[in-house]
């Protein structure tokens, strides 16, 4: 009888000790800025599972670089929230888990956001899933409209509407500025928000092939002017200049009038400065049809991880509508369209102008895009600062355009 005790409390032990040594911690990367959404669901799947993930914030500036150095090194993350333009590069790598099959396994497949599937696809097959989706849109605060004597609840459309309201902001006084933008070398912040305005006019800094550069166009002159002008009129801070992104959230300080945005600023308004009186919209193109950024973030897996299936289970939480609603509440628009509806009710309204965005929204896709385009000494910062608040525009165009060709031809 005794022996028989010990034996089963010998086993009962054993399989304590299995299932405790079965939960596995997940390491996982994100980029500095990614807001709450990604951190408040990681709480809440490791407040409900076994397995846990061990969120590691890296500035956004080195990610890039310092996963690119661990996976020399042997010591990445298994798992990493990359913003999804550098997808293509790490996949043609072959430094990424193809997960291919398992995703197309899930019933809800091809309802994934089609442009983060798009640039986790190399070579026909899915090295990234949609993790978090951002568009860029069009916010203006209403209470500055109403002092400067218009009307808080129309929505401009188009940029001569823009730079008027930006006047009339800019003449209540003071610190109050009717426009902002991150120019600094923010390469990140400039194709985010200011190449819809060629894009809404059909035209592209890229073919769509994306083995020529196509800087030099009418939309982008007529682009550049626009900036150039509101500055020429002091309607933007002279801090514009020089904000390399650290303040892309300026609308947020209730002094700028009218500002594009990610759509994720749109819950960090809403729940942290519930002061702010605002209005959001899609941004117009050069000839007022709008466009967006498709942007956010890919959710990739390291090659060669032993965490897979762990990783694989909380991607599937992020996924169900309860990891959904959670990424929703904090500014995340949802990454399935068939239970968009759904994950957005009873959320802010506005929140449908960023799912809206979805429609008008581009990505380039290229596999220098970090060179080409990111980087704050590429040619794309350089140009947009060049362009915008230098002296020569017609260098900066030239200087720009040859310089982007010869990394692409670099590259081939």
């Amino acid at each position: 009888m005794i022996k028989r005790l010990l034996a089963a409390t010998s086993i009962a032990t054993l399989c304590l000790v299995s299932a405790a040594s079965a939960a596995e911690n997940v390491e996982m990367w994100v980029r500095s800025g990614i807001g709450d959404a990604f951190k408040k669901v990681v709480e809440a799947y490791n407040s409900g599972h076994e397995n846990k993930v061990v969120m590691t914030e890296v500035p956004f500036s080195e990610l890039v670089q310092k996963y690119a150095t661990a996976i020399a090194g042997g010591q990445a993350p298994d798992a990493l929230s990359m913003d999804l333009i550098y997808n293509p590069a790490f996949a043609a790598a072959g430094q990424l888990e193809d997960l291919t099959d398992w995703a197309k396994s899930l019933p809800y497949f091809n309802s994934l956001s089609p442009s983060h599937v798009r640039l986790g696809t190399y070579q026909d097959r899915i090295y990234g899933l949609p993790l978090s989706v951002e568009t860029s849109v069009f916010a203006w605060n209403k209470d500055l409209y109403k002092k400067a004597g218009l009307d808080p609840e129309k929505a401009p459309a188009s940029w001569d509407e823009i730079t008027a309201n930006a006047e009339k902001i800019r003449a209540l006084g003071d610190d109050t500025y009717g426009f902002y933008f991150s120019g600094g070398g923010c390469g990140g912040c400039m194709i985010f928000t200011f190449t819809p305005l060629v894009w809404g006019a059909g035209a592209d800094i890229l073919s769509a092939d994306s083995k020529t550069a196509t800087l030099d166009t009418p939309q982008m002159r007529k682009a550049v002017d626009i900036y150039r002008n509101m500055i020429k009129k002091d309607l933007v801070p002279a801090g514009a200049a020089s904000d390399n992104g650290a303040n892309f959230l300026t609308f947020t300080n209730g002094k700028i009038g009218q500002q594009s945005l990610g759509a994720f600023a749109i819950g960090t308004l809403v729940t942290e400065h519930p002061d702010i009186n605002f209005g959001v919209t899609l941004i117009p193109g050069v000839d007022g049809k709008p466009s967006s950024f498709a942007g956010g973030d890919n959710f990739v897996i390291t090659k060669g991880t032993k965490k897979i299936d762990a990783v694989k289970e909380f991607l599937e939480y992020v996924y169900s509508m309860d990891g959904q609603k959670i990424m929703a509440k904090y500014g995340s628009l949802p990454t399935r369209g068939d239970i968009a509806d759904k994950v957005l009710e009873g959320l802010d309204p506005r929140m449908q102008v960023g799912l809206k965005a979805i429609g008008v929204a581009k990505t380039p896709y290229t596999l220098q895009f970090n060179d080409v385009i990111n980087s704050a000494n590429g040619p794309w910062a350089s140009f947009t600062n060049a362009a915008i608040f230098g002296d020569d525009v017609d260098g900066a165009f030239s200087s720009a355009q040859s310089e982007m060709q010869s990394i692409i031809d670099s590259g081939q």
